[in-house]
């Protein structure tokens, strides 16, 4: 069986003050033209359809074309819930929308559920894992302490006591939305940090042909069995060095796989340069990015004037600016941001403990920090999905 696999399209996000939608529009008319072109048995969604809970009407509208395209082709599609979706608002007329085969997987308490398909060796069992968000799902799946890996586990206990009820010999492929252990992340995925842990290891899709994930946005293979597809199109220059792609995945008779990346269409490239803002601009070995989208860091030791405008002269679509004076560590004037960069707003505020009082909290006063921060979390995420 020939599986399409695609995830985080993030319909209605935009990059940096640039409208997507164009792009993503792009990228549906290539996802159903390579379906088709290279006869895919299914194209699975591994979740963030949406950027928001509630999106944009255009972003719903481009979705409800990316339906009837996905449709109109006759291949089957399952799609899955992420984190950024509202589970309940994608699924809405889930039951109808299967008729078209289009199956729409949203709610935790059905992940035992599979849409099964059939080859020319028997059926396949794709089991949809939407984002479980563990604080609301917890009690749903019979876990006692809400975290990651305990409500990813209890998921996947019912995915592997329905795939042994089965048949011998069924196949079969998980799609789910989560923070696996050892995936390359970026800055523009959304923190789900619960209890000071994100990821979960890579053995709790043991037992599956195949793990069809989505969250992070570079992609990159896990193992042969576990894969990323990365989002289609960038959005944060963190992502610069990315080669945005989907996964082609055969499923062999005996689960054997093999995988090749089928790029995506780049609206433009993306680059990220660094110096002083003279050299910038004269530099001749930056030609190369004159038409590309620009993030300049400016290096020198006094803000130049007008900087963007000047930039832009050369580099029309430079769309951010930093400023990054070159200055020895010990300087006092190094900036609050950059002694900031790379540390969790847990390691933060126990930074600001420790500077308050003198020493830093210990481990009763670190857990009460923690749970603070995934409260927060948490009740941002109702919020959100209540509006």
């Amino acid at each position: 069986m020939r599986i399409l696999h695609t995830s985080d399209w993030h319909l209605g996000r935009s990059f940096h003050r640039v409208n997507m939608l164009g792009a993503q529009a792009g990228f549906i008319g290539h996802l159903v033209a390579t379906a088709r072109e290279r006869e895919a048995d299914v194209v699975v969604v591994s979740g963030d359809v949406y950027d928001r809970a509630v999106p944009p009407l255009a972003a719903v509208e481009l979705f409800d074309d990316a339906l009837h395209r996905l449709a109109d082709v006759g291949i089957p599609t399952v799609m899955i819930s992420g984190n950024h979706d509202s589970a309940r608002r994608l699924g809405v007329g889930a039951g109808l929308i299967g008729r078209a085969g289009i199956h729409l997987r949203t709610a935790p308490a059905a992940c035992g559920e599979p849409v099964i398909l059939a080859d020319g060796h028997g059926d396949v069992a794709f089991y949809g894992l939407p984002y479980l968000e563990p604080a609301l799902v917890k009690d749903e799946l019979g876990v006692k302490r809400a975290g990651h890996e305990a409500v990813l586990g209890a998921a996947m206990e019912r995915v592997r006591a329905d795939l042994a009820a089965r048949p011998p010999g069924t196949r079969s492929v998980v799609l789910a939305h989560a923070f696996v252990t050892g995936g390359e992340a970026s800055d523009s995925e959304r923190d789900i940090t619960v209890g000071g842990v994100a990821a979960v290891p890579s053995g709790v899709f043991d037992g599956v042909d195949y793990a069809a994930l989505g969250h992070l946005h570079g992609s990159q293979a896990i193992s042969e069995r576990v894969r990323y597809s990365g989002s289609p199109l960038p959005y944060s220059f963190s992502e610069s060095a990315h080669r945005k792609s989907m996964w082609l995945v055969d499923l062999g008779p005996a689960g054997e796989i093999t995988a090749e990346r089928i790029d995506c269409p780049v609206p433009r490239p993306l680059a990220r340069i660094r110096g002083a803002i003279e050299t910038l601009l004269d530099d001749p070995e930056l030609a190369a990015h004159e038409d590309s989208w620009v993030e300049a860091t400016l290096t020198d030791p006094v803000r130049p004037d007008d900087p963007m405008a000047r930039l832009c002269e050369r580099f029309p679509h430079t769309l951010s600016l930093v400023f990054d004076p070159e200055r020895a560590p010990e300087d006092p004037d190094v900036s609050y941001a950059k002694r900031l960069e790379g540390r969790t707003d847990q390691q933060i505020a126990e930074d600001f403990v420790t500077h308050v009082r003198g020493a830093g909290p210990d481990e009763r006063e670190q857990a009460v920090l923690r749970a603070a921060f995934d409260t927060v979390r948490t009740d941002e995420t109702l919020r959100e999905v209540a509006r």
